[in-house]
């Protein structure tokens, strides 16, 4: 019998991010980009239909082929994005948001919900700290 992976074995424990191994850094690892969250965004938006690769980037503007190609095939891989191939010529490529994909989008709405309420608040404190730097190289 095989032995559980590390983070089978620490399922359910508080991570701490500043460990590696931790579940929450794993996850920012592998979703802190705009690409990813704006692909569930849309794939979510479209649920429970699928969307044709060529769609979702009409719907992504500024999202390279490659870019999200990677971003699929990585969300694919962990399980929240599931891929339907049909074998045409060229062959059409179809994703949808799995469940657990789904469970994400809520999360990521919660993220969403905060940033429009405090983004007018980061961005003043980033004006005020240029203003500052400013004041201080003139002197």
């Amino acid at each position: 019998m095989t032995a559980p992976g590390p983070r089978a074995a620490r399922h359910g424990v508080r991570g701490d991010l500043f460990d590696p191994q931790c579940p929450t850094r794993q996850l920012l690892d592998r979703l802190g980009t705009k690409w990813t969250s704006m692909a569930v965004r849309t794939l979510a938006d479209a649920a429970p239909d699928e969307v044709r690769f060529a769609e979702l980037r009409r719907r992504m503007p500024g999202v390279s082929q490659k870019m999200l190609s990677v971003t699929l095939r990585s969300l694919t891989r962990d399980g929240l994005v599931s891929r339907r191939v049909e074998p045409t010529v060229p062959p059409r490529v179809f994703y949808r948001l799995t469940g657990l994909g789904l469970s994400l989008e809520a999360v990521l709405a919660g993220l969403r919900t905060w940033a429009e309420e405090h983004m007018a608040e980061i961005d003043r404190a980033n004006y005020a700290v240029d203003q500052e730097a400013g004041e201080t190289e003139e002197t």
